[in-house]
């Protein structure tokens, strides 16, 4: 085992995912970039070790459990433990997705990379989370799973006025969260959910109005935090995020 701090960051060769492992990178953590593209994750690999940071590839398709074992394994070989697992690799269905007419398929489908897969990755790393001094989960959510903001004036959200495979499965995964929470207390393992706000990425046609680096701010704040920080909570750049 080595005594690098050691991070792994999901869907991470662009946007938020990118900006994160840069983040973390600066700070000194050795960062294993996660994503299923093999040159899109080897250019960005590149364009971290060009910047400094020690980056590592990490193939990995989180609904794939064979790929998840694998990234595991890799992981392991290279570091013997992991400080702080960001699960940031996530998609939005397409559109439109209304309610009454949306394919259950679609739904299907973003909850199996949305949940299930921060579900799979998750289970695959605690145990080498465990064997850190200072274990941080992180899970990407957002805003449009408060369903007291999705129940308020106002409720465009990032994907349109109505998502309801997307919205629905930051809300479910903020409830798997909090079960990850339950299970974890009183280890040192500080899991929490962070709110990257309306960031202008390829996932919402780049119609956000922040940039991936300021959007990444939180998710590395919180994989960051010290022993006794918090855990269990929702967080965006100016506090938390209603429920």
């Amino acid at each position: 085992m080595t005594d690098t701090r050691t991070a792994l960051v999901t869907g991470a060769n662009k946007g938020i995912g990118y900006e994160i492992a840069a983040g973390l990178g600066a700070l000194g953590y050795s960062v294993g970039v996660g994503a299923r593209d093999d040159a899109r994750r080897q250019a960005a690999v590149d364009r971290l070790r060009d910047a400094g940071v020690d980056a590592f590839g990490v193939p990995l398709d989180v609904t794939d459990d064979a790929s998840v074992t694998a990234a595991a394994a890799l992981v392991e070989g290279r570091a013997g433990h992991l400080d702080a697992l960001v699960n940031n690799a996530g998609i939005t269905g397409g559109h439109p997705q209304q309610p009454s007419t949306v394919d259950p398929e679609v739904i299907q489908t973003v909850v199996e990379t949305n949940v299930i897969g921060v579900v799979r990755v998750t289970n695959a790393m605690l145990p080498l989370l465990r064997r850190s001094a200072s274990p941080r989960i992180v899970n990407m959510s957002s805003s449009v799973g408060s369903l007291t903001r999705q129940a308020g004036p106002g409720s465009e959200t990032t994907t349109g006025p109505v998502a309801v495979a997307y919205a629905p499965s930051k809300t479910f995964l903020n409830a798997v969260t909090l079960q990850y929470v339950q299970e974890l207390a009183g280890t040192g393992v500080l899991v929490n959910m962070a709110c990257p706000g309306f960031v202008a990425t390829d996932l919402n046609g780049f119609r956000g109005v922040r940039t991936p680096a300021q959007g990444a701010a939180t998710a590395v704040r919180l994989a960051t935090l010290p022993d006794g920080g918090p855990t269990g909570g929702f967080f965006e750049d100016a506090g938390t995020v209603p429920w």
